[in-house]
């Protein structure tokens, strides 16, 4: 039986995925669902600071932190995907190396913030990956880290771990990280849902956090490391 290398397998889909996702990146950084992430950043990480783009596709994310007066490495574990952000003319700033977010090569303690968004539950092991976050962090830096919520469409990729099939999607609930970084030296500093369009006709805000999870596409949190 052929075993599964999960790197590999990994880096196999997200360069097949890399021209489709290409194409629409950029409208989920200006105008979609990630057009609020770097605004969110900046409330708690100063222009200046170096961040690491962990999982950082075509580099559209990556752009938008430079945009912001970051200095800033991405990492991603596709090949192609990091040459479209090579390709870039706006990423001339930029460095990317590939690497996997659970071991990034990077030297211990090298960045103030981390960027990870939709891309911790596309590990193996996101507890490792949360400490391989510790690691290249320096003491007090910021971990912001976006993962699907219980509404969104991509969750049916790990949908097949059910019948024992090895699968590169690791779901993890908002309420599970939350746990996990509280469990491992990580303070919750701030956070905000994203909804589809049909959740947010309701008046969200006056539901519990908890509920609000529930109904989300997306949510995003920054924790600051205390260890």
């Amino acid at each position: 039986m052929k075993s599964f290398n999960w790197e590999v397998e990994s880096e196999k889909q997200w360069d097949g995925l890399a021209a489709s996702w290409n194409s629409r990146s950029r409208g989920m950084w200006q105008t979609g669902s990630r057009k609020d992430i770097v605004p969110f950043i900046r409330k708690f990480v100063p222009p200046g600071s170096h961040v690491c783009d962990l999982g950082c596709g075509d580099g559209i994310g990556s752009e938008k932190l430079a945009e912001a007066g970051y200095v800033v490495t991405g990492i991603d574990v596709s090949e192609e995907m990091l040459e479209k952000a090579r390709l870039n003319p706006l990423n001339g700033n930029i460095t990317f190396c590939k690497a996997n977010i659970s071991d990034s090569g990077s030297p211990d303690h090298a960045f103030d913030a981390v960027m990870a968004i939709n891309s911790l539950e596309w590990t193996i092991s996101p507890y490792e990956s949360l400490e391989e976050m510790g690691r290249i962090l320096k003491p007090g830096g910021y971990a912001c880290i976006g993962i699907l919520g219980p509404t969104a469409g991509p969750r049916v990729n790990s949908y097949r771990r059910l019948y024992g099939e090895e699968v590169i999607c690791n779901t993890i609930m908002p309420w599970e990280l939350e746990r996990l970084a509280e469990e491992n030296g990580w303070k919750k500093t701030g956070e905000y849902g994203v909804f589809k369009k049909a959740a947010s006709k309701h008046s969200l805000g006056s539901l519990p956090v908890e509920l609000q999870q529930s109904l989300s596409f997306m949510w995003v949190f920054m924790f600051k490391l205390l260890k």
